[in-house]
């Protein structure tokens, strides 16, 4: 299986699972739900927005696919940089905050990843 295809699948996991089961998403992600009765609410939304990033990016081919990774990335990205300033805070728990910046984090880095693998095969193929 190719790299995005991977990420794609693992967005559309979470989000599905955060779409079905948003208080248990949320708790094994560390966060409480009990202390902010809203997080259902916008564990449903991220877990659609993963849906359907991940869908429209594994269904896609070419030039569509390599930006639709970089929106991934820039997305990632987004949740990363949230997660510092909530960190900083002191909105979330140390732990939980840490595993959802280094999620996301990994995520990035997995994208840029996908990239540089795909380039170089497409690079190899030109010259074959």
């Amino acid at each position: 299986m190719d790299p995005v295809s991977g990420i794609s699948l693992g967005r559309i996991a979470i989000g599905v699972s955060a779409l079905a089961a948003p208080t248990t998403t949320a708790k094994l992600f560390g966060l409480d739900p009990a202390a902010n009765p809203h997080l259902g609410y916008f564990a449903r939304m991220f877990g659609t927005r993963e849906i359907a990033l991940g869908t429209v990016t594994l269904v896609s081919r070419g030039a569509l696919r390599r930006n639709l990774t970089l929106v991934g990335i820039a997305v990632d990205g987004a949740d990363a940089a949230t997660g510092v300033l909530e960190l900083n805070a002191r909105n979330v728990p140390k732990p939980a905050g840490a595993m959802l910046v280094g999620a996301a984090l990994g995520a990035v880095g997995s994208g840029i990843s996908a990239l540089v693998r795909n380039r170089g095969a497409r690079a190899a193929q030109t010259v074959e």
